[in-house]
């Protein structure tokens, strides 16, 4: 699945009009895109200087935080939608990140590589570590601080409370319902408290 199905993906999970805070916002293209044709508002974040100015150049507003600190500055339900797309694997408090985005945000939209792939466990069977178009770096220089998978996620949502509006994963250019944590890439959680 290339990064704009991905967007696109996710851009169709947002009501039009929405507030957004999206964490780990990149260099804010679906931001930009949720303002231009869904009419939506709000913030991204992220902590790298070339996203930052990326954004700032896209015309969206961006805050430059550490998102290992956490939420504390946003208040309960302050935001519509808080978006996590390809972050919670680089974060080293992600069940407290979980937890701070279903606290920020009325909905919560998670999506990050399933490790469970069928093509990733083939490539752990071989004795290799997987490198594949959605994890893409050598085991010894991934940014990726952790690897999980559909059912993984399934369950940190279920220990935390969290109530699953929506579940599916994405391989190629399909939707993956049935076995999405054998057959899907991406895994695609929509939540709530």
């Amino acid at each position: 699945m290339s990064d704009l199905q991905l967007l696109n993906t996710i851009a169709n999970l947002v009501p039009a009009g929405s507030h957004v805070l999206d964490l780990g916002c990149g260099d804010g293209a679906l931001l930009q895109q949720l303002t231009r044709d869904k009419g939506c508002t709000g913030y991204g974040i992220d902590i790298d200087d070339a996203n930052v100015l990326a954004c700032v150049r896209r015309g969206v507003n961006v805050l430059q935080v550490n998102l290992h600190q956490g939420l504390t500055s946003f208040a309960d339900q302050s935001f519509d939608v808080v978006l996590q797309i390809n972050t919670l694997q680089h974060l080293r408090n992600a069940e407290v990140m979980l937890r701070e985005t279903a606290r920020v945000g009325r909905v919560g939209i998670i999506a990050f590589p399933n490790f469970a792939h069928w093509a990733n466990r083939l490539s752990v069977l071989r004795g290799r570590m997987p490198v594949t178009a959605r994890l893409p770096y050598q085991w010894y220089d991934t940014p990726n601080i952790r690897v999980g998978t559909f059912k993984d996620f399934e369950v940190l949502a279920e220990k935390n409370g969290l109530k699953l509006l929506d579940a599916f994963g994405l391989d190629e250019q399909h939707v993956v319902r049935r076995w999405p944590n054998l057959l899907a890439g991406t895994a695609v959680f929509k939540l709530q408290r």
